[in-house]
């Protein structure tokens, strides 16, 4: 599986990535908002990336693309795909790395798959939900056209708080609209 755009690649994890998966992983304001804790070990990173190597993009549950700069080669970051509902909705989730933040790259990421999943794949609704402090990813999404459908007040007890949880969507007939 390999989507593209003018600066980017979105691919397989492979064992190459581990290293640049865990620098960013480890970094305390990329971890404040995802599931995992920083530091992040290398040995998570090999797992994880053995993990999802075989992993198939169209089956229902996780996968997660490797967002690879087109010039440089590097990791950039990542763009997971949660399929669900017998493949009709999916949610999405991304981090990049602090280096490679503030460029448009985790925009042009996340739009290359969601156009992927509701105009080429065909699926019905691609959904969100975030971390009401994590306004930056907030803001990408909304740039691409999802609408925030909800807010949750501390709906969810993350790192030792209770948060308040963003709920954000797009439907396949907005998306072509926009």
């Amino acid at each position: 599986m390999l989507l593209e755009t003018d600066r980017l690649l979105l691919r397989r994890f492979h064992a190459g990535d581990a290293a640049a998966l865990a620098a960013y992983r480890s970094d305390p304001d990329v971890a404040r908002y995802q599931s995992w804790d920083a530091p992040y070990p290398l040995g998570d990173a090999l797992a994880f990336v053995a993990e999802t190597a075989h992993l198939d993009p169209e089956r229902e549950g996780w996968f997660q693309y490797a967002v690879e700069g087109r010039d440089t080669g590097l990791l950039l970051g990542d763009v997971g795909v949660n399929r669900g509902d017998g493949g009709r909705q999916a949610e999405i989730g991304f981090t990049f790395a602090p280096a490679f933040q503030g460029r448009g790259y985790a925009t042009e990421a996340v739009g290359r798959v969601v156009r992927h999943l509701l105009v080429e794949e065909g699926l019905h609704r691609v959904h969100a939900s975030l971390d009401a402090r994590n306004e930056r990813s907030a803001r990408l999404l909304e740039r691409l056209g999802f609408r925030r459908e909800g807010l949750l007040v501390r709906a969810s007890y993350w790192k030792g708080e209770w948060t308040d949880d963003l709920l954000y969507a797009v439907l396949a007939s907005e998306w072509a609209t926009s």
